[in-house]
């Protein structure tokens, strides 16, 4: 419980990013995720190196539209280099006539917590980010998903280059109630 009230969110990375067996273990504790049915509505993309990042990069400018300014461009496509490994977080639903595509969704972000908690546990640092670009067809359209997908966001991972100031967080009796009062 310690390393979750700990728990921070670092947006600065750098190499070395998560290796292949500490991956296999995280993605390991993504797979304990309550799954209504068993139906894993879930999946992931590793995205690392120069090559892939900097493509994710260009992807990410195809959002900017043809009036945008190359400065603009150039923005969007730094966001892809924030972190050494992108992992892309897909929620891929299945029909289910007692599991809704709402529970398949929470299930796939459930899994992305426990991937980010596992990686923090393993030393390393994480920044899950969505916006605007989680939401574009043409990012959706870039990175294969189908139609019966979304992303339920991009986990930026790797070392921390320096920690953030900490973040003051409510007390529990602050949005915790019992029921009835």
């Amino acid at each position: 419980m310690e390393a979750l009230v700990k728990r921070s969110s670092e947006p600065r990375l750098e190499a070395p990013a998560p290796d292949p067996a500490t991956l296999e273990n995280a993605f390991a504790c993504a797979a304990r995720a309550p799954d209504h049915a068993l139906l894993r509505p879930w999946r992931y993309l590793i995205i690392e190196g120069d090559e892939a990042l900097n493509a994710l990069g260009e992807l990410f400018a195809t959002t900017c539209g043809d009036g945008a300014s190359e400065k603009e461009r150039e923005k969007r496509c730094k966001k892809a280099l924030r972190a050494p490994m992108v992992i892309v977080g897909i929620a891929s639903y299945q029909s289910h006539p007692k599991v809704p595509e709402i529970e398949q969704s929470m299930s796939a972000a459930v899994g992305m917590g426990y991937l980010l908690l596992a990686l923090e546990s393993a030393g390393f640092g994480g920044m899950w980010r969505t916006g605007a670009m989680a939401h574009d067809p043409a990012i959706k359209r870039g990175l294969g998903l189908q139609d019966n997908e979304i992303i339920t966001g991009f986990l930026y991972t790797g070392s921390v280059s320096a920690n953030k100031p900490s973040i003051p967080r409510p007390e529990p009796k602050e949005f915790v109630r019992r029921w009835p009062h």
